[in-house]
């Protein structure tokens, strides 16, 4: 029995309720005298763009699975939160729906105390196309001073294969490039941002013939976890294991935090960062 067929009908019940707290006057509906609050139902199909009948079949639990189209649209419809739309692929399908890009200039004040906390370990916080928007003085001092650069190249793809300076600190270049653009295309793909990172890709393309190689190569894996070495101008090698970890609630945004892997490598880092 799938999901959207339990006896207690979890996706009528959230329906109805979530349509029950719209203003129909704010969204142009007549605001005559109404026995229940909220939206009708055939108020909700005609925003959704799907039948009146359709509709109060979902509600009143008959018809079978809705597909993730009618869902989304009914989720833009009922005007519902990332989370409740979440919830309601949950409950109406048994899975998430797939991640929707969207341009983000930065992150809350909240998300960047959580990065400032984690210092002597750098820390940031990553677009689905591997934007950087979110950093803490760790990474800072030992990956990149993304401060210095205009937001639309603080890129992790341009840093690899287009900075100097970020190539040489390295242990492994070519191991370390093949895996971001493996990991790269997953992301970007998931997000459904094939538009948004042409312009980038073909950039890359025309600059590194390196790039244009690993590209071609179709490879894809997933960020994860695992070990990272960088060769530091001032401290030398430095051995990393990092994590990454998607940010609740924003499933377009990933934290990858980076912690020393051996006790003398962060008494090293501390020095260097100032942290006690």
């Amino acid at each position: 029995m799938s999901a959207f067929t339990t006896s207690d009908n979890r996706l009528g019940a959230y329906l109805k309720d979530r349509r029950t707290r719209l203003d129909p006057a704010a969204l142009g509906f007549a605001a005559e005298r109404r026995r229940t609050p909220g939206l009708r139902r055939e108020e909700v199909a005609s925003r959704a763009s799907i039948s009146p009948t359709w509709y109060t079949w979902l509600e009143q639990g008959r018809g079978g699975a809705p597909s993730a189209d009618v869902l989304d649209r009914i989720a833009r419809a009922l005007m519902l939160t990332d989370i409740e739309r979440e919830h309601l692929f949950l409950i109406g399908l048994g899975r998430p729906p797939e991640v929707r890009y969207r341009k983000e200039e930065g992150i809350t004040p909240r998300l960047q105390g959580v990065l400032d906390a984690l210092d002597p370990s750098p820390a940031l916080i990553r677009t689905a196309i591997w934007d950087v928007v979110g950093w803490n003085r760790a990474a800072t001092v030992l990956l990149t001073d993304y401060g210095a650069l205009p937001p639309e190249e603080r890129n992790v793809l341009r840093f690899i294969f287009l900075d100097p300076r970020v190539r040489a600190a390295q242990y492994d270049w070519e191991s370390v490039a093949r895996f971001v653009v493996a990991a790269f295309r997953v992301d970007a793909a998931r997000a459904g941002a094939a538009t948004e990172v042409e312009p980038l890709i073909d950039e890359l393309c025309h600059k590194s013939p390196e790039f244009l190689a690993m590209w071609r190569d179709n490879d894809v894996r997933t960020h994860g976890e695992g070990a990272k070495h960088i060769k530091h101008p001032v401290l030398g090698l430095l051995s990393f294991e990092y994590s990454a970890f998607q940010v609740d609630g924003r499933p377009d945004l990933s934290m990858v935090v980076y912690n020393p892997a051996t006790a003398e490598d962060v008494e090293k880092i501390k020095g260097l960062v100032g942290v006690s």
